[in-house]
């Protein structure tokens, strides 16, 4: 196993090339007042390439300087067709640590101001038919236990209507109590979808409301919460303590999801009141990318600089 771990950290260590890296002690150099978790990525920004190579694309991963990792549901069964054992030995040899894995609250609809890219074969990515809380709960959360890390997100579940408002918080109650039993913290990831009123009902207060605490926890998508027009740290302080994760996504004055430091948001006093929040881990996520792996070292290295300033 040292040896084989040995292989996989130095493999890392070349896979990127040192044009792109811009501190060879990168995670050494930071000089912010405010402690902050080491910095993560949430694999869905590598979408097909994790599909295509994990291996390959998890060492450009660790080369770039990133330490967690949240999964992502993918095209693969198991975690991009591997077993969890097997997935989370793959990144700790690489000197990482996994955190969290995505899955799919219900029957997959897409938020309708989600695009999905073209693939290589220049058509729309087409996903096929995907286990998900609703329909399956105990499964995937058992696939999560198995790997033994703390936390199981609903990436996204309809909401379109008061009816399928009121039956996603039916499921997210019941996954959160068999998760709780399997020893694992049920989150919600949102989109600015959430912060809308539908049917007389705005779904990200709904479930704050209708699930227990204890039962469900907030991955609060900062880009999602600005691009809704809310203030994040007004949702902190009236919901102490719910929001162990956070993904860390940028935007354009239009709209289009950039890497982090490259678009106009101001992450500041969001990251200035994370203990308010009860942040443990966060992820900078960027959809589909055109350059992945180019654009995930200028996020990181944005990123470096942007706690500097804190």
């Amino acid at each position: 196993m040292n040896s084989r771990r040995k292989f996989l950290q130095q493999a890392a260590a070349l896979s990127v090339g040192g044009a792109l890296l811009s501190n060879s002690s990168w995670a050494n150099n930071f000089s912010s007042k405010i402690k902050l978790p080491a910095p993560g990525i949430q694999l869905f920004t590598l979408f097909n390439d994790m599909d295509n190579d994990a291996v390959g694309a998890l060492q450009k991963v660790a080369a770039a300087g990133y330490k967690n990792i949240e999964s992502a549901f993918s095209k693969q069964p198991g975690i991009y067709g591997k077993k969890p054992k097997e997935f989370k030995a793959l990144i700790e040899d690489m000197g990482m640590h996994w955190r969290s894995h995505h899955v799919i609250g219900a029957p997959l609809k897409l938020p309708p101001n989600m695009k999905l890219p073209n693939g290589p074969d220049g058509k729309p990515v087409k996903f096929p038919v995907m286990k998900n809380l609703q329909d399956n709960s105990q499964e995937m959360i058992d696939l999560v236990a198995e790997a033994g890390i703390p936390y199981i997100v609903c990436a996204n579940i309809p909401i379109d209507t008061g009816d399928a408002i009121k039956m996603a918080a039916e499921t997210l109650n019941r996954a959160g109590e068999l998760a709780k039993k399997a020893g694992l913290q049920l989150a919600y990831h949102n989109h600015s979808s959430e912060f809308e009123t539908t049917d007389g009902i705005i779904s990200y207060d709904y479930f704050l409301t209708q699930v227990p605490a204890d039962l469900l926890k907030m991955e609060m998508d900062l880009g999602w919460v600005f691009k809704a027009g809310k203030n994040p740290v007004d949702l902190f302080k009236k919901n102490k303590g719910r929001f162990p994760l956070l993904h860390v996504k940028d935007m354009t004055a239009a709209g289009d999801i950039v890497p982090f430091g490259t678009g106009v948001y101001d992450f500041t006093e969001s990251f200035k009141n994370i203990d308010i929040a009860g942040v443990e881990y966060f992820f900078l996520e960027q959809d589909f990318p055109k350059k992945p792996f180019e654009d995930i070292v200028i996020a990181v290295n944005n990123f470096q600089k942007f706690q500097k300033s804190l």
